[in-house]
């Protein structure tokens, strides 16, 4: 009897000690560089970093933003997602306390006459009023743990996808808008072009009326004016586009007054990266973190499934009362209760938990692989972004050099044609080569805003 109460003692003790399987986590190290290429080196403070709205400076994109995250139909549904992992994180952690209901009853029961002790047949019946919780499992090792566990990872990943899904709102917004303020640039330029060589044009024509200039001038000329109309109409078209699509981001009409007035302005919205960055900020970035979420919650699985090689304890439990008849369900002495502890011990499954088993540890696997991918994949766009950054402000600088010069060569043209040195070809192509200077140079500025846009995604939404 001593023997067999010091064995009751240390089981109770045992049990009552309820330990995780859990195996411990360790966070994978990034397989990646400790710097950007192409980044310079000198160090960057964490207060460096600014919010989305320090980051665009402009009071309308930073408007346009917010009205963005009011209404994109995208975002909302990802923030109804993270309601139903919330709901569904409260349903496993249910699982950790007893459901207890109240429960009323009869039972009514016929039984022939040579089924029954007094030789006659006869109606029974019962009544009965309880309160009780039905196999509640005893978590001694942690299976329901670890599925609460996993499903908390679960959930704190969806909170991670909504700040990516934001981050990545708030780059196509400002990205749109710099988009449409280039094409408006270009229209702008365009119709410009158009008038000044439709006035060439009727000037040509009134020459070649007098017979002053050949028909090669004028044809010439009328071809200019010709391309010059049909990208007016394309740009025009293009505007247009652009409005729509930033009216579809957002989520909601445009208002006029937060559409870019100037294409410069826009430029210099966007703030600049701050040197010398390191690559351990990847591993804040909000789909790491979502991937790293979905590593622990696989790692959290490996608990439970090691769990279902021990013994599963539950318990139900009830009281109340109970009567034969209706009227004495409540009278004293009626009174009842019951207590089912029961034990379950895997002894053979057909190696059903074994695999089971081993399958929680290749998900584990896999999803580590996911997460090294994860961060390999954001050092790359980084690391694209910055390889752009470090030619763009040369290429800024000879495009603006090249549409000086173009323009400068214009004036020569025009200058010698009107003197009679050149021929009116000469000045047709300074024309032509002025204009595509002033588009290319539009196009590597628009190129500079979207690199900074692309940084700030990349990074996360900021370097903090």
């Amino acid at each position: 009897m001593t023997r067999l109460r010091t064995l009751v003692v240390a089981m109770a003790a045992t049990l009552a000690g309820a330990c995780s399987l859990i195996p411990a986590y360790e966070r994978p190290a990034a397989p990646v560089p400790a710097a950007f290429p192409d980044a310079p080196a000198t160090a960057a403070s964490a207060s460096d970093a600014p919010a989305w709205r320090d980051y665009f400076a402009d009071a309308r994109l930073r408007e346009l933003v917010e009205l963005a995250l009011a209404n994109n139909r995208d975002l909302r549904i990802t923030a109804l997602n993270i309601e139903r992992a919330r709901a569904q994180y409260g349903i496993q952690r249910a699982d950790l306390f007893p459901s207890i209901a109240a429960n009323g009853g009869q039972t009514a029961q016929r039984l022939p006459a040579d089924l029954s002790r007094s030789g006659a047949a006869g109606t029974t019946r019962q009544y009965s009023a309880t309160v009780g919780f039905s196999a509640y499992e005893l978590d001694f090792f942690g299976r329901i743990r670890s599925l609460n566990e996993q499903a908390l990872e679960q959930y704190l990943g969806t909170e991670e996808a909504r700040r990516s899904a934001q981050i990545s709102l708030v780059a196509e917004v400002a990205d749109a808008w710099v988009r449409l303020a280039a094409d408006r640039e270009r229209q702008t330029l365009a119709n410009n072009t158009l008038a000044t060589r439709q006035k060439s044009y009727d000037l040509t024509k009134r020459s070649f009326d007098v017979g002053a200039t050949s028909a090669l001038d004028l044809r010439q000329a009328q071809t200019l004016l010709e391309g010059a109309r049909a990208d007016a109409a394309r740009y025009t078209s293009l505007v247009a586009q652009d409005r729509n699509a930033l009216a579809l981001v957002v989520g909601a009409e445009v208002p006029a007054a937060l559409l870019p007035q100037g294409f410069a302005d826009s430029i210099t919205s966007v703030a600049e990266l701050p040197a010398g960055v390191p690559s351990e900020v990847l591993t804040r970035r909000p789909d790491i973190l979502q991937s790293e979420r979905q590593l622990r919650a696989a790692n959290a699985s490996i608990g439970a499934a090691r769990a279902a090689f021990f013994p599963r304890i539950t318990l139900t439990a009830a009281a109340g009362t109970a009567s034969s008849t209706l009227d004495g369900l409540f009278e004293a002495g009626s009174g009842t209760w019951s207590f089912m502890p029961q034990i379950s011990l895997p002894i053979f499954e057909a190696g059903r938990l074994s695999a089971n088993l081993e399958a929680t540890k290749v998900q584990r696997e896999i999803a580590v692989a996911q997460y090294e991918k994860a961060i390999q994949s954001a050092f790359r766009e980084v690391a694209d972004a910055l390889a752009d950054r470090a030619t763009l402000t040369e290429q800024l600088d000879a495009r603006r050099k090249l549409v000086e010069a173009t323009e400068a060569s214009f004036k020569l043209s025009e200058a010698r044609y009107k003197a009679g040195v050149d021929s009116y070809f000469g000045l047709l192509d300074a024309q032509r080569s002025l204009y595509a200077a002033e588009l290319d140079l539009i196009a590597v500025r628009q190129s500079d805003a979207s690199n900074r846009i692309a940084l700030y995604k990349a990074l996360g939404g900021g370097w903090q």
